[in-house]
């Protein structure tokens, strides 16, 4: 993100998860029990212009008391109220520093409403009871975001079908895919309209380059549906199907901030999106209470220490060599 939307002066970082050390005024009204000495995590919108504070790769961080979620191998308070929990679950500091964008991100790109939405109607604490259940696209269904994605249309009463690398399958199906497709395969988007019967309406695009594009349209429906990508894709490219409701999404939304980076990036400020993200958070912790929420599988980026490996995971992730894992820093 700093490279490509350079802010001089401001921090860069979306990830992150730690100890609070301190609450803001008003901070345990929006968010009941939030306490000192709690483990949590979640998102915040790195290199933005009028708000250079605002990244996650520092020693501390200010973030929203509605868009945290507490961690349940430290949770304190009453048990999560949105959802049962039907077994403890535990998740480290580490794992968590996954969740927040992905989180923030699927919030609003399937109940986010309007254009730049999937709009699902089920969701983990009221599942959609349509049988069979509507299938729905993940393409890139083993990154950071493909596989929580996918976890959280099958809470919702939906099929989860994916794209992915073949040694990727195993663990898009331990997240809940019923099916998984070779992203590479020529004929993939036709095989995907076969499986699911000419009936998906619905894709999520966590790729957004051409390929993924063409493969997203090739297996929705002949009748057409509704399809979000999570970069922004050419306008010539989302015209090969008018029949299909196409938008895009950054998970800094969930701020309601809005995002004005220029290049087709900007977002207007809306505030109602902090108030779905604040609904969301909660529901989403106790999912993780209860167990039902899985995190990305985490790669550690041991040497060097500190900020200074934050460095070395760029470099890293440029290689290309990293598939179905998240790198993760710790600073402190």
């Amino acid at each position: 993100m700093g490279a490509a939307f350079p802010a001089p002066g401001a921090i860069v970082g979306n990830d992150f998860a730690g100890t609070i050390v301190a609450l803001g005024e008003g901070a345990s009204d929006i968010k009941p029990g939030l306490a000192v000495g709690d483990l949590v995590c979640g998102a915040l919108h790195g290199s933005m212009p009028g708000y250079p504070d605002h990244g996650s790769f520092s020693n501390y961080v200010l973030a929203h008391a509605g868009i945290l979620i507490r961690l349940p191998n430290q949770y304190r308070g009453a048990p999560a109220r949105s959802l049962p929990a039907t077994k403890q679950s535990t998740v480290t500091c580490e794992q968590g520093a996954t969740l927040g964008t992905a989180l923030a991100t699927l919030a609003l790109a399937f109940w986010g409403g309007g254009e730049d939405s999937l709009c699902l109607e089920g969701t983990p604490d009221n599942p959609t009871q349509t049988i069979p259940p509507p299938p729905v696209l993940v393409y890139g269904g083993s990154t950071a975001t493909g596989t929580i994605a996918t976890q959280l249309l099958r809470l919702s009463g939906y099929d989860p079908i994916v794209t992915c690398s073949p040694h990727s399958f195993p663990l898009c199906r331990s997240r809940g895919a019923s099916a998984t497709f070779d992203y590479q395969s020529a004929s993939v988007g036709a095989a995907i309209r076969r499986h699911t019967g000419s009936r998906m309406r619905y894709a999520l695009d966590c790729i957004s380059d051409t390929q993924s594009v063409e493969t997203c349209f090739a297996g929705l429906s002949r009748v057409g549906g509704r399809y979000v990508s999570l970069e922004l894709v050419p306008q010539e490219m989302l015209a090969l199907r008018n029949a299909v409701v196409a938008g895009f999404v950054l998970g800094f939304e969930i701020t309601g901030k809005g995002c004005q980076l220029g290049r087709g990036y900007d977002k207007e400020a809306d505030p109602t999106k902090l108030e779905l993200g604040i609904r969301f958070f909660e529901m989403f912790e106790g999912l993780l209470e209860s167990g039902r929420l899985l995190t990305h599988p985490v790669q550690k980026v041991q040497e060097p220490g500190g900020l200074e490996g934050v460095l070395a995971g760029l470099k890293l992730l440029k290689t290309g060599t990293i598939s179905g894992k998240k790198l993760v820093v710790p600073v402190a």
